[in-house]
This record gives C-alpha cells, sequence and structure tokens, in this order.
C-alpha cells in the first residue's frame, strides 16, 4: 500500500532548563493508504502532539513529516493552510462547526475554499450525509443536532474535501458511549468500504479496541506499534 505520513525523528519540545518537556521524541513513523490506527498512551505520552505534528498544526524542532511525499514541515503560512485544507481531514473533539451555518453548508465549506464547482459541491455534500446516515437532517444548524449528530458532520465535512487522511483527536470524548460506539461503526465502515484512512489520538478504550493498529506512546516515544489481526465487531 502507498504510504500517506512518513515521519523521520520527528522530535517537539516545550520549555526549557528544568522545565523542559519532551512531547515527542526521535519519533519515525509510517501510516499506509487505508489503515485505521490509533495513537495510545497515558496522559501527557506526546500522542495529540504527535498527531498535530503529522496534521502540519505544531512544527517540530527535528526531524520530518512527509505527507504524501511532501516534507510538511518545511513550508509554511498559505501554502501550509492551502496543504492542509486538500490533503488533510481534521475531526477534534469539540467538533468545531460553526453554528450559524447549517450542517450542508459546513460540510460545503471547504469545498468553496477550493474552488470545487458548485454542482459538485451539491453532490458531495448529499453523499456525504447519507454516508454518516444523516440524510434529511442538512437543513439543521448545529445548535439543531445532538453531540452525535454534529460530530458525524464533522466526519462528514473531514471527508468531503477528498483528503489523503483524516486525523481525529479525541474524536469520542464528549459523546456518551452508546453515540460514540456508533460514530465509531461509521467511521469503520467508511475506511472498510472507502478505503479512507484514519489516525486517532485517544485513551478510548472503544477506539483501541476497533482499531487494527495500536502505536503505544510513552514520555514522547514510541513503546510498541502493534498491528492486530483481530478487532471488535
Amino acid at each position: 500500500m502507498p504510504q500517506v505520513i512518513q515521519t523521520q525523528n520527528l522530535s517537539r519540545r516545550f520549555g526549557e532548563g528544568d522545565t523542559l518537556v519532551r512531547a515527542v521524541e526521535n519519533v519515525s513513523l509510517t501510516i499506509d493508504s487505508g489503515e485505521f490506527t490509533a495513537l495510545i498512551g497515558p496522559s501527557g505520552s506526546g500522542k495529540s502532539t504527535l498527531l498535530h505534528l503529522i496534521g502540519g498544526l505544531d512544527i517540530p524542532h527535528e526531524g520530518s513529516v512527509k505527507l504524501s511525499g511532501v516534507d510538511i514541515a518545511s513550508i509554511s503560512g498559505a501554502a501550509l493552510s492551502d496543504f492542509r485544507r486538500d490533503h488533510i481531514g481534521f475531526i477534534f473533539q469539540s467538533y468545531n462547526l460553526i453554528p450559524v451555518l447549517t450542517a450542508e453548508e459546513n460540510i460545503e465549506y471547504v469545498m468553496l475554499l477550493q474552488n470545487v464547482a458548485a454542482g459538485e459541491r451539491k453532490t458531495r455534500v448529499s453523499e456525504m450525509l447519507e454516508l454518516v446516515g444523516l440524510s434529511g437532517l442538512g437543513h439543521r444548524r448545529p445548535p439543531e443536532l445532538s453531540g452525535g449528530q454534529q460530530q458525524r458532520v464533522a466526519v462528514a465535512r473531514a471527508m468531503a474535501s477528498q483528503p489523503d487522511i483524516i486525523l481525529a483527536d479525541e474524536p469520542t470524548a464528549n459523546l456518551d458511549s452508546k453515540t460514540g460506539a456508533t460514530l465509531l461503526d461509521v467511521m469503520r465502515e467508511l475506511n472498510q468500504s472507502l478505503g479512507v484512512t484514519f489516525v486517532f489520538s485517544t485513551h478510548d478504550q472503544m477506539i483501541m479496541d476497533r482499531a487494527k493498529r495500536l502505536v503505544h506512546l510513552r514520555d514522547g516515544e514510541i513503546e510498541l506499534d502493534e498491528l492486530r489481526e483481530s478487532v471488535a465487531t
């Protein structure tokens, strides 16, 4: 399978002297197309920092991050923003939807920035709403949707731009267990049926149970990289 992500000797530190924190230290990692992978570890292990480095939301002190062959650690400003827009889908625990826009408009927004033609935008929005089980709810604004429905809109928005990879930072943190499990099953189905590549940063056991690969982090380093033959159904 083609490699989507390749990090080489990646390091990110915060503070200095006695307050120095080695959040990510010398991490080399590859993610192939179609993976359903979770970065896991105790609080402070570096999993969210590593996810942010992979997504170009943070800048490493050392090392490289290549996404589809492009070293995103070497670009900045508008060029980096444009690259993230076109190649990476993000899902956050706080949903990050625009409250004054409808679900359809939230999903469409990134495509507007990409200058996708109106007809194509409409088709993709309809397809995404159906894929995440929200057909008929596209006219509702975020305050009119449940937390689980809002996170489904976030998943649809992340997919609509047709990115190379979707990065999900604690996507179930604000959901009850039943809603979280349902959302994860939607994402796993998207992974299995469409080959969408997902990488999670999480401490949620439900995500760990469903992931085919678990990258265990401790003190900013990879402690164990585990491929799993059997996952939860």
